[in-house]
């Protein structure tokens, strides 16, 4: 049975090699012979996918943001359909990654109507939705929707989509831990040195718009606590230079560092971040944070003057539980005066640390159990020409 999966960007990639992982031990499990085609990146590749193209690096958040990605995310898209049309899969999975997936999707429905389409982890409509369209597309051609979060399960079953909560797959990845005193020797943090992650981008887009004013920030609180040590995970290696340009820039003590992003987030005291998955993984690990995000001003005034658009919350932490937990500065509020105002307040005050350490707990709650990725699995495999194995109980969003 070959199964074919599309995903980009950083986040993706992990998503989509978790969900691998998971398919690769079922199909065991079942004696099902398994093959995996895949648009993704590295780990999809380590965890046993064969590439069809790497999209790690094509993509942005925003309008104007996205024009320098049309054309690569044009060819990656037509890659695949050309791949589909010459090799239908007996299966189609689609993370996230919007518009080359709209794309994929809507050809499956028209051409390729017998091959099931699941999408997991479909794209945050349910957030920040502007254009109906776009969920109407989703639903149309997606034959089961495996949602993470409980408010998007219950905003695409409401419009018509079948969908199963199987919980977010990062529960799965942070059970067991880095240990937070092995972490800090081996990234030679000494035991009084004030540990700050500092994590900028994960796209390009976002080294010209959060990392000036993360290391704004950053130099602001250096000054204030000598011995603050900052912390730099690197999410893509072609970023690495353009940050320690910038830590020589602004002064900051700062180490980069590469492949070690879980002993990174166990190690340190406090995150300032921008917003993503990250933020899920930094939470999981008890590590106060502040979140940042910006887009171009002009994408920024179409959002709200053109699109009328509105978001409650950025950070998935907040999103989980539809308040705030973590503080988000968007667009004009992300200023380092705010982030560092901010930044000091959660090191500074007991009460305030302990109160996000139990809302932390509370957003638990709504993650679900361990064995996410299996169960997601499981529903995928369910949907196979042949049916494997046994449906697992999944609870419904509502």
């Amino acid at each position: 049975m070959r199964i074919f999966i599309s995903t980009g960007e950083v986040s993706g990639d992990l998503q989509g090699s978790l969900l691998i992982a998971a398919l690769k031990r079922e199909s065991i499990a079942t004696g099902l012979d398994l093959e995996i085609v895949a648009l993704g990146g590295e780990k999809m590749a380590f965890s046993g996918a064969t590439l069809l193209g790497d999209t790690t690096g094509i993509g942005s958040m925003g309008l104007v943001e996205s024009l320098p990605y049309i054309w690569p995310t044009i060819k990656v898209q037509r890659q695949a359909i050309a791949y589909l049309k010459e090799n239908p899969p007996d299966l189609v999975v689609l993370i996230d990654y919007m518009t080359p997936n709209l794309g994929i999707g809507t050809y499956m429905r028209k051409h390729l109507p017998d091959v099931p389409v699941v999408y997991y982890i479909a794209p945050q409509e349910w957030v920040w939705s502007v254009n109906m369209s776009n969920t109407s597309r989703i639903v149309s051609f997606t034959d089961k929707l495996l949602a993470i979060f409980p408010e998007e399960g219950r905003y695409y079953e409401e419009q018509g989509a079948t969908v199963r909560w199987v919980g977010h797959p990062l529960v799965d990845r942070m059970q067991n831990p880095p240990c937070r005193l092995l972490s800090r020797t081996k990234l030679g943090i000494l035991p009084d040195d004030i540990a700050i992650a500092l994590v900028p981008a994960s796209r390009q887009q976002e080294l010209k718009y959060l990392l000036p004013v993360i290391f704004q920030a950053a130099q602001t609180i250096q000054a204030k606590l000598p011995k603050a040590h900052f912390c730099i995970p690197l999410s893509l290696e072609k970023y690495r230079q353009p940050i320690e340009e910038a830590i020589q820039q602004y002064g900051l003590r700062a180490t980069v560092i590469s492949g070690q992003q879980k002993e990174v987030f166990a190690a340190v005291d406090f995150a300032i971040t921008k917003s993503g998955t990250v933020n899920l993984e930094l939470a999981l690990l008890n590590v106060p944070q502040v979140v940042v995000y910006r887009l171009s001003p002009i994408t920024a005034w179409i959002g709200r003057k053109i699109l009328k658009g509105t978001i409650p919350f950025a950070s998935p932490v907040n999103l989980m539980v539809m308040r705030e937990i973590v503080p988000e500065f968007l667009q004009e509020e992300a200023t380092s005066e705010n982030i560092t105002q901010a930044t000091m307040e959660l090191l500074l005050n007991p009460e305030r640390r302990q109160q996000t350490l139990q809302d932390y707990q509370e957003m638990r709650q709504c993650l679900g159990e361990v064995g996410v990725c299996d169960r997601a699995a499981k529903e995928i495999l369910e949907m196979l020409p042949s049916p494997v194995g046994n449906s697992p109980t999944v609870q419904q969003p509502g």
